[in-house]
């Protein structure tokens, strides 16, 4: 990086509830949340899958024409941004005045209309309803984002696998750095469906699928959380996944003086968590692992560790903060926060 990029917005969806501090208050909390079941009919089977929702109350999705028909990771998204931004930039951005792109990263996208499209198609291709295809492209949710805030800057959608929104925030300082644009927003989201809920648990039958969105703001600024390091991903096709957690610990290189926080992807099973409790199994620091709590979002779950990075910074809690997450197929992925005085 050859400017100072700073996140200077944050913001969050998740099963804790709708807003940063919902988030903030289950993480300090640890507090175990209630599951609830989808439960579909296959043959005489009743197959039920308990995941971890977005509650309905306390929503705070924006009041926008096109986010009507829109899936939920739409609305989750577009809370999030909303969050991140905030009225002022929000009201620059209307006027023209500052120019903000959107970077999405997702694994799944749009299941659910996806489900409801196929599902129309496959029972009867004669009645089965165009006007829902557009929503299940992949890159729908940025789509109405750009609309949403009236950004007419550069707009992108990442697919990739639970650590690819760290290669959002690279692009998003590629863009900055370019001068593309002032600021960007990189934005993730997930929407549960009975398919990708149960696809999940068959790794492991102790998943707990979950959903949500989580955004930051990046801009060239100096405050208040400054991004210090971010380094290449590692790849998962020329390295373990247990030696991709151990360069990127490596390459980010925090002190572990008690004052920096580690924020990993560890989720409390032991086939998912072996190369991340490898590679810091001596750290003696302050340590989260927010999908204990939060249950596995997918491509959400390392940008609501980012939000929480983030946040613990701009606490005063912490000076510095390391977040980690290794995929499942491609890549590992991390980086480090310093908090600006």
């Amino acid at each position: 990086m050859r400017m100072p990029i700073a996140i200077t917005g944050s913001g969050a969806v998740s099963p804790a509830g709708w807003g940063v501090p919902a988030l903030m208050d289950s993480l300090h909390a640890a507090r175990e949340i209630e599951p609830v079941y989808l439960e579909r009919i296959s043959g005489e089977t009743k197959v039920r899958t308990p995941v971890l929702r977005v509650p309905l109350e306390g929503a705070t999705t924006p009041k926008f024409a096109r986010l009507r028909r829109s899936s939920p990771i739409a609305k989750f998204a577009a809370a999030a941004a909303a969050e991140a931004l905030g009225e002022s930039r929000l009201a620059e951005i209307a006027a023209g005045t500052l120019r903000v792109g959107v970077i999405f990263t997702l694994t799944n996208g749009c299941v659910n209309y996806s489900n409801r499209f196929f599902g129309e198609a496959l029972d009867d291709p004669a009645v089965a309803s165009p006007i829902l295809f557009p929503e299940t492209v992949f890159n729908a949710p940025s789509s109405h984002l750009s609309a949403l805030i009236g950004s007419t800057s550069p707009n992108d959608t990442l697919i990739g696998d639970s650590a690819g929104f760290f290669s959002g925030v690279d692009l998003a300082i590629e863009w900055i750095e370019r001068g593309d644009l002032y600021g960007c927003l990189v934005v993730s989201a997930e929407e549960i469906d009975w398919l990708s809920a149960e696809g999940l648990r068959y790794y492991s039958r102790d998943y707990l699928p979950s959903e949500g969105a989580a955004a930051i703001y990046l801009e060239s600024a100096t405050g208040p959380v400054k991004l210090l390091r971010l380094p290449d991903p590692v790849s998962l096709a020329n390295h373990s996944r247990a030696e991709a957690a151990l360069k990127i610990r490596k390459q980010l290189a925090p002190a572990d003086d008690g004052r920096t926080l580690l924020v990993d992807g560890r989720i409390g099973i032991l086939r998912h968590d072996q190369p991340e409790t490898a590679a810091w199994s001596d750290w003696q620091g302050p340590r989260w692992s927010p999908r204990r709590v939060l249950g596995e979002g997918i491509g959400v779950s390392a940008a609501l560790q980012v939000v929480a990075a983030v946040e613990s910074l701009r606490s005063g809690a912490f000076y510095q903060a390391a977040v980690t997450a290794t995929g499942g197929n491609q890549q590992a992925a991390g980086m480090l926060l310093d908090k600006c005085d």
